[in-house]
């Protein structure tokens, strides 16, 4: 059986994404911040709790820990992260209003907790017949459209945001060069309706896990190094 882990997965779009998993018949781990809602989740899904906050060296340590002792892991979906730069309403703080705190907190979850989280697991899904690595990204991680006038992503006036997801974009291709026996790709789901964006989005969790879940089931032979919407390639 397929085991899969989804940080930041007792809500959201990580939620769905491990409903839809289980349906398929994974094994899936919700890597969530706080064990009582992870708890619960896990019960609500069919699903596995793990303690796993990705800003913490020894959090993330300990859940790797715990999911070799489970048997491993084949299949690694990096989703948890932030927007401090969006207010509830939806308003965005734009770069007149960017601090460095604002920077170094989004880029500690974004940027650095993929990284800290994928080091950590990456000798259990080198021991995969069929590793994979999702890494859930933006559109407004995509320097071609942030500066193409008449599209939503130029019209984006943040800045910590979408920086931190073109790291987490030249992250994906470094790390798909690194391990071609990977299948590793990152994925914009659209501007889904969460907790990220104040419930601003136009889509719902179902719509925007689609490209997170195709991605997560590629085979050997899936592409690897790319940028996905459920529509298609993005340009980086």
């Amino acid at each position: 059986m397929t085991s899969t882990l989804i940080t930041g997965a007792n809500k959201g779009l990580g939620h769905e994404t491990a409903r839809r998993l289980v349906a398929a018949g994974h094994t899936v781990y919700l890597g969530c911040r706080d064990a009582e809602r992870g708890r619960l989740a896990a019960e609500r899904l069919g699903a596995r709790a793990v303690l796993l906050d990705v800003t913490d060296d020894a959090s993330v340590a300990a859940a790797a820990k715990a999911v070799e002792a489970d048997g491993g892991l084949d299949v690694l979906i990096n989703n948890a992260g932030i927007q401090r730069e969006m207010a509830e309403d939806g308003t965005v703080a734009g770069a007149a209003d960017l601090t460095a705190d604002m920077m170094r907190a989004t880029f500690e979850t974004n940027v650095f907790g993929t990284v800290r989280v994928t080091h950590a697991f990456l000798p259990l899904l080198r021991r995969s017949a069929a590793p994979v690595v999702v890494n859930v990204s933006s559109g407004l991680g995509s320097l071609a459209l942030l500066s193409a006038p008449g599209t939503h992503a130029y019209d984006y006036p943040g800045v910590a945001y979408p920086a931190s997801k073109t790291a987490v974009n030249m992250l994906t291709v470094q790390y798909a060069k690194a391990f071609p026996a990977f299948r590793i790709n990152a994925v914009e789901p659209g501007f889904t309706r969460t907790d990220l964006n104040g419930n601003t989005g136009v889509q719902s969790v179902a719509e925007g896990a689609e490209i997170i879940v195709r991605t997560a089931l590629l085979g050997p032979d899936g592409p690897t190094g790319g940028y996905f919407t459920a529509e298609g390639t993005l340009p980086w």
